[in-house]
């Protein structure tokens, strides 16, 4: 019986092709000898039309300030050496759910992401590796539970209809609906821990015409007229 033993590490493991010494000596002799190695693939599926604009970066839309609001919600962007992450976190018991922003994160970011369950809980997870999301999105990566200002992007409020579909993205992953008939008590809340996110839903549907109550880690909507006409307004769990 033959055992191997390797010791051997990855040689691109945190390195491009600028910052690698033997990569770097490679590309500058086929850059200076004008050689793409790349051509034939970059035809071959650009015939077969797969690249589908994947280079382009998404035009602002409803469909991008929402697939933002659901991101800040319950969302998270890392970022690695060469390349940057987006997982979102979505209710297994909702498959509507999961297949909308499926569809919309692999429309907008010309990818389709991986869908997988987390073991021991009620949730699944869709997560996309792609450069520059945090770009292409206009919000931050790394953790947002801190006092982080300039959350959105600055397009969204140009637009009420971008507004609208950034609190659907919002209160899709972040919020809840409770109508008790009994008591005649209606509670529409959108729950977070970061309190610059809290502000701009607070003042997003206080310009929209609502009386939103505040709490420390929530905002919610108690009036019968106005969570009844919010939840048509924003579409919320229609799928």
């Amino acid at each position: 019986m033959v055992v191997c033993y390797s010791h051997t590490v990855v040689w691109n493991k945190g390195y491009t092709k600028y910052t690698h010494p033997s990569v770097e000596k490679i590309s500058k002799t086929m850059k200076m000898r004008k050689i793409d190695n790349f051509k034939n693939w970059r035809n071959a599926i650009r015939r077969e039309n797969k690249l589908n604009g994947f280079y382009n970066k998404p035009k602002p839309s409803g469909k991008l300030a929402e697939l933002v609001g659901f991101a800040l919600g319950d969302g998270n962007i890392s970022n690695f050496p060469r390349t940057q992450r987006l997982i979102l976190t979505c209710n297994a018991n909702n498959p509507g759910l999961i297949e909308r922003y499926k569809e919309l994160v692999t429309s907008l970011l010309c990818k389709p992401p991986r869908v997988c369950t987390v073991k021991g809980t009620n949730a699944v997870r869709l997560d996309i590796y792609r450069k520059g999301i945090s770009k292409w999105l206009g919000i931050p990566a790394g953790n947002r539970g801190g006092e982080l200002e300039n959350l959105i992007p600055g397009w969204v409020g140009k637009r009420v209809s971008y507004t609208i579909s950034m609190l659907r993205g919002l209160y899709e992953a972040e919020g809840s609906l409770t109508i008790s008939r009994k008591s005649y008590t209606y509670n529409f809340q959108f729950s977070n821990r970061n309190k610059c996110l809290l502000d701009l839903v607070y003042d997003k549907l206080t310009y929209l015409g609502y009386h939103p109550e505040r709490r420390t880690y929530y905002i919610r909507l108690r009036r019968k007229n106005e969570v009844e006409r919010f939840k048509k307004l924003i579409k919320y769990r229609v799928y």
